[in-house]
């Protein structure tokens, strides 16, 4: 990245493989249980046809497509999103003064309006932020809601389905609350764009570096008003204990002089204290955005919404950073950058984002060894493009993964594996936004640095399961204008009593059933068992649609 600068008044082989068919001529069930399993781990489960493609590949081969993704080849999620409209709907604006003095007002609005600020620059969702420029809030906060909405369709659509799970690991570990501020808002497209979505397979110092000089971490972290002797520690303490070495690393408990750590007299420091983080703050210090602040009587920096970097608030002096002195008034941004440096360096790094990606792809009862082995592809690829992707690959290949425990989903991921396999025609909507927040997982919305935990006992709450129950039923039965589930070749495969409408459902969903849950199921409804639910029409898909609701309670399809 080339910063602009302000002075102060002085891989993996690209593998072009047919994904699933989305046509309705596709008839492929997705019964192999195993396949089906591994799917629901490594992408928001398979819809028809990716089984089939899984079994042609190969798990290598299929890794190698999916870490190595052409988003050329992704033509029906690209044709959903240029298509994709959201409603916008707000009443005339108060004539009241804006800060500016001048009184203002805007009309009333009720449309549907297609993506603006998905692709687009950051310059362009900046208006957002300008509160001299009268606007709803609905119109302030639309950034935000273009992302949550194309992050539901390519989980659904996406071809590339490992890699949006993997962004999801990374929204959570670099993790921005885009309710907090109207700047992070206009950011988030951005943010999730240019910086996670761009490295998320990526080498992980290019990452970091990416990250923090990011607009939404500058202003989530506070870094953007760190100046010389006032350095502000929230975002460098955050990348020692969230972002790299992590807490385990943070030794201030036993050793109060950075001399005193293990293996900082020979330059390798086993960990960070507090001393580390002041300094590192440092060295951050004229890392900002471009808002329009002042710099002096004389400068006044652009407001773009851009990363920018102040001299005259950088904190030149010399300075300590896990055990490495910092010569005095380097070239810009050598500070910062030489700290992103020692941390992506640090084998606490690897251990820490190794471990986290394990707990991810595996479990939480993961072993040392498999973390251990995981940590070492980390840390040998530190210098490759593909550092990310190759440590992910090595994690599914080994053999632990195949021993994994049951997790359970996430609202997001329960949402998305039960569109894809019942072949919804889907369609986002804010009814289903609510939904997944009830359910507890409010999207790019969690309210501190630590991001949406990976911990199933936040998940498994009675209230927790009965919004997930209330998600699946309120899908099938359309509650938020999402999609009518299709029902089309449960006629043409005459499965259409309650029994076999539920064995066919179970089957798409978690890739087996059994005699006794498909009685169970059917006979919950009431209705009888040896006759098609109803007759053909409205009905009758409804109905079916309902059983696929219930076929997603069983507790098989609350796991992945």
């Amino acid at each position: 990245m080339t910063p602009t600068r302000v002075e102060a008044s002085s891989s993996a082989t690209n593998t072009a493989t047919k994904s699933s068919d989305s046509s309705p001529a596709n008839t492929e069930a997705t019964n192999n249980r195993e396949a089906v399993a591994l799917l629901r781990r490594l992408t928001y489960g398979p819809r028809l046809g990716d089984v089939g493609w899984l079994n042609t590949l190969g798990l290598h081969g299929w890794l190698d497509a999916q870490l190595a993704p052409d988003d050329s080849a992704d033509v029906d999620l690209k044709r959903r999103l240029d298509a994709l409209k959201l409603p916008i709907k707000y009443a005339a604006g108060p004539n009241t003064p804006a800060p500016n003095g001048v009184v203002q007002s805007w009309p009333a609005v009720d449309e549907q309006g297609q993506l603006m600020y998905v692709q687009a620059p950051i310059e362009t969702a900046w208006k957002v932020v300008d509160r001299s420029v009268a606007m709803d809030n609905a119109a302030r906060r639309r950034p935000r809601d273009e992302v949550i909405a194309a992050t539901l369709l390519r989980a659904v659509y996406s071809r590339w389905q490992l890699r949006e799970v993997i962004v999801n690991f990374w929204h959570d570990h670099f993790n921005v609350d885009a309710y907090s501020s109207d700047q992070i808002t206009a950011a988030l497209p951005s943010y999730d764009r240019d910086v996670i979505r761009a490295h998320a397979f990526g080498n992980f110092r290019e990452f970091l570096e990416a990250v923090a000089t990011s607009t939404a971490m500058q202003f989530y972290l506070s870094n953007r008003s760190s100046r010389a002797g006032a350095a502000n520690e929230n975002y460098a303490r955050e990348l020692f204990e969230l972002h790299t070495l992590g807490s385990a690393a943070y030794l201030n408990d036993r050793y109060d002089r950075w001399r005193d750590v293990p293996g900082a007299l020979n330059g390798k420091p086993s960990g960070y204290i507090d001393q580390d983080v002041y300094e590192a703050a440092r060295a951050f210090t004229g890392w900002t955005v471009a808002d329009g602040t002042r710099v002096d009587n004389r400068t006044q920096l652009p407001n773009t919404g851009r990363f920018i970097y102040v001299e005259g608030w950088h904190d030149g002096n010399q300075k300590r950073v896990l055990a490495q002195d910092f010569d005095p008034f380097q070239a810009a941004l050598a500070d910062g950058r030489k700290v992103l440096d020692l941390v992506a360096a640090h084998p606490a790094t690897a251990n820490f984002v190794a471990r986290k990606l394990c707990v991810r792809l595996i479990g939480a009862s993961v072993s040392e060894p498999t973390v251990k082995m995981a940590a070492t592809v980390f840390r040998d690829n530190r210098q490759r493009s593909d550092q990310i992707a190759r440590t992910i690959k090595a994690i599914v290949l080994a053999a632990e993964f195949d021993k994994r425990a049951p997790k359970i989903q996430r609202p997001l991921n329960a949402m998305a594996s039960f569109v894809r396999a019942t072949g919804m025609d889907f369609t986002p909507s804010e009814g289903l936004v609510n939904q997944l927040s009830g359910c507890g997982q409010r999207l790019f919305g969690w309210p501190t640095p630590n991001g949406f935990p990976d911990d199933d006992s936040y998940l498994i709450s009675a209230s927790a399961l009965r919004q997930r129950w209330g998600l699946m039923l309120g899908l099938a039965n359309n509650n938020w204008k999402n999609g009518t589930i299709p029902i089309a070749l449960l006629e043409q495969l005459n499965v259409l009593t309650p029994e076999a409408a539920s064995g066919y459902w179970l089957n798409n969903l978690i890739g087996a059933s059994s005699a006794q849950q498909q009685h169970a199921i059917a006979a919950s409804t009431g209705w009888a068992l040896d006759k098609p639910v109803a007759p053909p029409g409205g009905e009758r898909q409804k109905r079916l649609a309902r059983l696929a609701g219930l076929c997603a309670l069983v507790p098989e399809a609350l796991l992945a």
